[in-house]
Parts: C-alpha cells; structure tokens; sequence
C-alpha cells in the first residue's frame, strides 16, 4: 500500500470511530476538512510540502505578529524572576498569553492581573504519559491558579500503539475541564515523533474530542514545527479549529510562515526576537 492509500484508509478509519462516537464531529467543517477530501491530504503529503505553498483558509499573514504568540517558558530551571520578566516583556509587547509550568501559573497570573495578557499552562508535559485522570485533575488545578489556557500532550504511545479510543478518551478530559471553566485546550501531538499518517489520526481525535487547537510539538523532543505539518495539520482538520506552530520558530520569516500556512497562534521564546525583527536561538 503505498502513501496516499494509506492516508485514505486512516480517514476512513477515523471516520467510523465518528460514527460509533457521539454524532459527527465534522458537522461543522463545511466539507473541508480531510474526512470529507481526503485528495487534499494526500496532495499535501504528496508534494513535501517545505515552503508555505498553502491556498485555502490559511490565515492572511498581519502586520503585528505580537498577538499571535504565545510568549513561553518552559526550561527546568527557570527561576522566580525569569517569570517575572516574562511577563513584563509579556505586557510590554502585547502578546497573547505567557506560556509557563504549572507551578508558576499563580504567579504569572498576579503579574498579568488587570492587563490582555493571558496566562497558558502545559498538562501532562512534556511526555503525555501521565494518566487520564491526572490529567484532568491537574488542568483544574491551574485552571484555579488563573490559567485561562491549557497545553496538553497526547499519550503519544497509546497512539503509536492503535489505541484510538485511549487518546480521544484522554484528550476528552482536559477538554471537558476546560470548558467547564471557559477556557481552551490546545492538544500537542508531537509531529516529532509521528508519522503523517498519525498526524492525520491525531489531528482527527483531538477534534472529536472538542478540542480547540491542534498543537505541533512540546519543543523538548526534537525536531519543531514545519509548514509541512501545519499545511497537513489545517487540511485535516478544516478551516475553524486552530492550529498552534511550536518549537524552532525563531524569527519573523519562520513565523509569518506558519501562519501563512494556516497557524493561529505561535508558541515560541523567541516572542520578542519575532515581532522586532531579529533573531534567536533561545529553546523553551
């Protein structure tokens, strides 16, 4: 079976595990998602894609990039006063959220507090092989804290294993808890470590599971994001869910990029490198 077979026997077999869920959950795609053109997935495979090349509904890129970034720190050893800049460079630029573990979660809420800026938490980070419940539990408790958004990673190896019904159940959870508190669930399948037809799967579950964004990567498994994994990302998932481009976007090029291809928000530690222009090889 070569490639673009296999890309189609994938949809099909998402669609049925659709069908056997709770209703369709691509009712809402207009017919543009790849469980409805699957020639579209495999167009996209089939050219390799690694330049933006992307005609649909990828976003038209702006002017002011500061909104689309989610300014991130997610380094071991971050400190204190680390979280406090962050947020200061945070307010100062005007990004989207700050991105930051959960324990610092209360404290980069205080910073914000009374400012645009949102504060983003990672769950499950950055193996995904926490369980379920553990999961859930520790959105809502930074969702306490003053998280308004949350960064969860699938369980990558029940994924590779088949194990459809365990990430869509997974996903399922911290999205429920999310939005029991208005908040959004951004589920990062680690395009790393994936292949494109797990990608397309992925991609399928975390929009069965209400997500609100699909995400590229944690940014500490190698490799990042590409335009390759955004275009097959925003063609399999249609034009409503958002997609996040995270790990090696480092500067305008890279993310004006992204968003041309159809991401609707960068997670990057390059945040103030990317809007004035320069560069950086900063990580998480």
């Amino acid at each position: 079976m070569n490639q673009a077979e296999l890309i189609e026997a994938i949809t099909q077999e998402v669609l049925a595990s659709l069908k056997n869920g709770n209703g369709d959950a691509c009712a809402d795609c207009q017919g543009s998602c790849a469980a409805h053109s699957p020639e579209k997935v495999r167009s996209v495979v089939a050219n390799g894609a690694d330049r933006v090349s992307y005609n649909g509904d990828g976003a038209e890129v702006p002017t002011d990039l500061a909104k689309y970034i989610d300014h991130t720190l997610l380094k071991p050893d971050a400190t204190a006063d680390d979280i406090d800049i962050l947020c200061d460079e945070a307010i100062e630029y005007g990004f989207a959220s700050v991105c930051v573990n959960p324990a610092w979660v209360k404290r980069a809420a205080k910073n914000l507090k009374g400012s645009d800026v949102k504060v983003a938490s990672v769950i499950g980070f950055p193996f995904g092989a926490t369980t379920s419940d553990i999961k859930a539990l520790e959105t809502r408790r930074v969702l306490r804290d003053g998280a308004k958004e949350i960064d969860m990673v699938i369980n990558i190896g029940a994924l590779k294993s088949g194990q459809h019904d365990v990430v869509r159940e997974d996903i399922a959870k911290v999205s429920d808890a999310c939005h029991e508190a208005g908040a959004l669930n951004k589920v990062i399948i680690e395009t790393s470590l994936l292949d494109d037809d797990e990608k397309v799967i992925a991609s399928h579950l975390a929009r069965l599971a209400k997500a609100d964004f699909v995400k590229t990567s944690t940014g500490f498994a190698g490799g990042g994001a590409t335009v390759h994994d955004v275009l097959l990302m925003r063609e399999t998932i249609g034009p409503k869910m958002g997609i996040k481009a995270s790990g090696g976007v480092r500067n305008r090029e890279d993310a004006e990029e992204m968003i041309a291809a159809g991401a609707s928000r960068i997670g990057a530690s390059a945040g103030i490198a990317i809007v004035t222009g320069g560069s950086s090889n900063g990580q998480y």
